[in-house]
């Protein structure tokens, strides 16, 4: 699938990192997806307008169907999450980390809450064009992988009252496991007893192992970090208590629904799955 984009329309910026370009993956994902795997449908909204826009070739992406699949089921399971957490703090402020084109906030406003899409400055530019901010939802640019950005998002500290949800998706695997210990040291430091957080993850072997990957092959991303066991997920921070840990591909077929749990018994971790964290007083 390739449009030619209009006079004058956005681009992916030339000097657009490996890692930030793999924002296509999700975004032709949510904007193809749906008609293949309707019972992982998200709707989204703005998706097929923003890939229009950008005019990007996304055909090896949409290939891919195993991807589009999982990028579709793990959309579900944050919005799901991120929905029941709503229905308990509906004015909490959500921050979607490093979140690339996606737009989480039509699926999660309620009217009363508030909402951060965070990411470089290069893609925040790039969304300005395409997303710009409306009433109760901004865009912020900054790094996650420089420490120090908990104040330079001017987030609430440890001591607010309101529980925040942070969103942490299709980024923390394409970080050194030292940065990784980073981010989560910060939220962990700084966030407001109860606040959520979401993050996916690869599992420990398949850290390496990128240039095997259908899609991400293409961006020349690496896979840099996963746990090699689930229990690592609990001990990241002494605050971050492992809730639950979604399993995203079970869904697709046959030789997920098999492999992936013969897998979680070989190696206790899944293949691919999505960290629910609560953050403790």
């Amino acid at each position: 699938m390739h449009h030619p984009p209009e006079p004058d329309c956005p681009r992916l910026p030339a000097a657009l990192g490996a890692v930030a370009s793999t924002l296509l993956i999700p975004l032709a994902a949510r904007a193809c997806g749906d008609a293949l795997f309707p019972e992982v449908a998200v709707g989204d909204r703005h998706a097929a307008r923003l890939l229009h826009a950008l005019g990007a070739e996304v055909q090896p992406f949409l290939n891919d169907q195993p991807t589009l699949y999982g990028v579709l089921a793990r959309t579900q399971v944050f919005r799901g999450q991120a929905e029941a957490f709503l229905h308990d703090h509906p004015r909490a402020l959500g921050i979607s980390l490093a979140c690339g084109l996606a737009h989480y906030f039509q699926w999660l406003d309620n009217g009363r809450n508030r909402w951060i899409d965070a990411d470089l400055p290069e893609v925040t530019a790039l969304r300005e064009q395409l997303l710009p901010s409306e009433p109760r939802r901004r865009n912020v640019g900054f790094d996650l992988s420089q420490p120090g950005w908990w104040q330079r998002l001017d987030l609430p500290g440890p001591h607010a009252r309101t529980p925040l949800l942070l969103i942490c998706e299709g980024v923390l695997m394409y970080f050194e496991p030292a940065q990784v210990a980073a981010v989560l040291r910060e939220i962990g430091d700084n966030a407001p007893p109860g606040s959520l957080l979401l993050f996916d993850f690869i599992c420990a072997q398949a850290v390496g192992q990128a240039q095997w990957h259908p899609s991400v092959r293409h961006t020349g991303a690496q896979f840099r970090w996963g746990p090699r066991r689930s229990d690592e997920l609990a001990t990241l921070h002494p605050r971050l208590q492992l809730q639950a840990e979604h399993r995203v591909m079970q869904g697709y077929g046959w030789p997920f629904a098999t492999l992936d749990p013969f897998f979680r018994w070989c190696f206790g971790v899944p293949l691919y799955g999505v960290a629910q964290m609560r953050v403790a007083p």
